[in-house]
């Protein structure tokens, strides 16, 4: 074993994450962090667990890593880097889609590269406070696997947060999926979403619930309202605790994200 992949054994948290020149923020990342035994690698965030194995040229200017996926979404796929090993930080640079590594760091928009930085072991989760009957979160219903409208894969057509617009390059990375009553909506590699839902066609607008099955606000409910026109999907989504919106529109303080889809 060589000594970068000697240092590198163990736990280690993501502490940031940035694809195509986009920050991941901190509710997204949750508690994302990987784990190297040996040569193999287990990545897991959002509720995805990811695995393969590493191949490290230390010798290279600067340093080359392989992540070759034998396990989880991206199985059979192989993503190639560079690294930077310094104490208890690990600076990662990957291009998660294509042959050409990348020769510095950094993660410009449209190349699909993804630049982390993790430190050696686990975050610290803060202990839940305790929580009365009556206000604790209701368990999360058991799954169905019977389809409805929203059945099936789609594209991302545009996507606003918080009154922000999301980048139109990122656009093509970002896909929805939904299968009975589970829905996860991955951007590349990395899971944003992932829930289980039901809907009220019969309101106007016509209204959605989600509860959180992985990440930061896991276990958490989030009220919504949707519109299905041929084989587009928008959906509107409020924060956790906050009220139904009203309207499809998201602006800046509302939390709100606001998407739209196409059936592919």
């Amino acid at each position: 074993m060589n000594r970068d992949l000697e240092l590198l054994q163990g736990t280690w948290s993501v502490e940031t994450l940035q694809v195509d020149d986009q920050p991941m923020s901190a509710e997204v990342l949750g508690d994302a962090h990987v784990v190297i035994a040996g040569q193999r690698f287990t990545s897991t965030g959002m509720g995805v667990v990811y695995e393969g194995t590493i191949e490290l040229d230390a010798s290279a200017t600067p340093a080359h890593i392989d992540m070759k996926f034998d396990g989880g979404p991206e199985k059979g796929n192989t993503n190639l880097g560079i690294y930077q090993l310094e104490g208890d930080a690990w600076k990662l640079c990957l291009a998660t889609r294509g042959t050409v590594r990348p020769t510095e760091f950094g993660a410009p928009a449209g190349t699909g590269i993804a630049l982390e930085t993790l430190v050696r072991g686990g975050k610290e989760k803060a202990r839940p406070a305790k929580k009365s009957a009556a206000t604790a979160a209701p368990p999360a219903p058991a799954l169905s696997d019977a389809p409805t409208e929203f059945e099936g894969d789609w594209a991302m057509l545009s996507g606003v947060m918080d009154g922000k617009a999301m980048d139109a390059s990122l656009l093509p990375w970002v896909k929805r999926n939904t299968r009975g009553d589970q829905t996860t909506v991955m951007a590349g590699p990395q899971t944003q979403v992932k829930v289980t839902f039901t809907f009220d066609a019969s309101q106007s607008p016509k209204a959605i619930d989600y509860v959180n099955l992985a990440g930061a606000n896991k276990g958490k409910s989030q009220q919504g309202i949707y519109k299905l026109e041929g084989d587009v999907l928008t959906v509107c989504i409020a924060p956790p605790g906050a009220p139904r919106p009203a309207e499809f529109a998201s602006s800046p303080g509302d939390k709100r994200t606001l998407t739209s889809w196409k059936r592919s």
